[in-house]
């Protein structure tokens, strides 16, 4: 099942149920009025939806009408739990090295997380709006769950089997503020600002053998001003799978209903695969030059994050966002 949310001049946006081509959709009251309504009672209201899904692939819903990616908030407009993952620890390993700092053995045995704003996220196709380009504004490109009620300290398989839905994200980051704020040693806050999630989000079977209760074995394909920036395997180098960062979440305290728990940034060691973040293209380029050669991002650049199926269709929408000088 294939799940959006329409910007309808509310906080929560209008769930709709899109068609597994992304060409149509239909809004479901009877079902659920927002995301959240739905995931907060997902044993009984999710197979009303997965039927209306059924029935719209079908062409035998009234209402349907055509799907407009530019139109949607991201599945979840805002949540009561954003905590992003850093699972592939290669990308860690590779950015200490750079300013040649030996990375702890416990990273290879203990996720990194941190904690998000999740009160105000930002639309696939909003601007990123920042007051300056010296912030380092950079893109980051992942995957996502959202977890139904899951309790504090689960297991492995309640873990894996909590995971309701899946989307993309761009994790926005202000790369020159986060050395000031971790020397504080109380970690991210203004260089973590408001992140983007894909159009979609999908239930796990949608993704076929792509996904095995665990990682989502597929390239994540971003694109920055419209040339190729990166296609890595998100199933490849992944040190920690979703179930145990979604444990790694909930080790001390549960997770409520539509909490999203990120990935981190994809990446691979066959860097021939490109990279999903500016500041990873940076680290390399100070290993071999010495020095970095790509800039930020500046106003009026365009990032570009998708998933292809095997057979090419696109699974979640496109992000697409443009960079802008923000003006109160």
């Amino acid at each position: 099942m294939k799940l959006a949310s329409l910007k309808n001049n509310t906080r929560d946006g209008q769930l709709v149920v899109v068609s597994r081509d992304l060409t149509k959709a239909v809004a479901v009251p009877h079902v659920a009025a927002t995301m959240q309504a739905l995931l907060d009672n997902w044993a009984e209201l999710s197979p009303k939806a997965e039927e209306v899904y059924a029935a719209l692939n079908n062409g035998e819903v009234d209402g349907a009408f055509d799907f407009d990616q530019t139109k949607c908030e991201s599945p979840l407009p805002r949540a009561y739990q954003w905590a992003d993952g850093s699972a592939y620890v290669n990308h860690v390993e590779l950015v200490r090295k750079a300013r040649g700092a030996e990375m702890p053995e416990t990273f290879w045995t203990d996720p990194l997380m941190y904690q998000g704003g999740s009160d105000a996220f930002l639309g696939p196709r909003d601007d990123i709006e920042m007051a300056s380009e010296d912030y380092g504004i950079d893109m980051e490109s992942e995957v996502a769950v959202i977890t139904d009620d899951l309790p504090m300290a689960p297991t492995i398989e309640e873990a894996r089997d909590s995971i309701r839905l899946l989307m993309l994200v761009n994790d926005v980051s202000l790369r020159n503020l986060i050395p000031g704020e971790l020397a504080k040693g109380f970690g991210f806050f203004q260089s973590k600002p408001s992140s983007a999630f894909s159009p979609v989000a999908v239930t796990p079977d949608e993704m076929g053998d792509a996904w095995d209760g665990y990682k989502v074995n597929l390239p994540l394909v971003t694109h920055l001003n419209d040339e190729l920036f990166g296609q890595p395997n998100c199933g490849v180098d992944m040190t920690f799978d979703f179930p145990t960062i979604v444990r790694h979440a909930a080790k001390t305290r549960p997770l409520g209903a539509g909490a999203i728990v990120g990935s981190g940034t994809i990446s691979n060691y066959d860097r021939s695969a490109g990279s999903s973040c500016l500041a990873e293209k940076r680290m390399l380029e100070t290993i071999a030059n010495g020095k970095p050669e790509t800039s930020f991002m500046k106003f009026g650049d365009k990032v570009r994050i998708e998933m292809f199926n095997k057979d090419g269709d696109n699974i979640f929408g496109t992000i697409e966002q443009n960079v802008r000088e923000y003006k109160r």
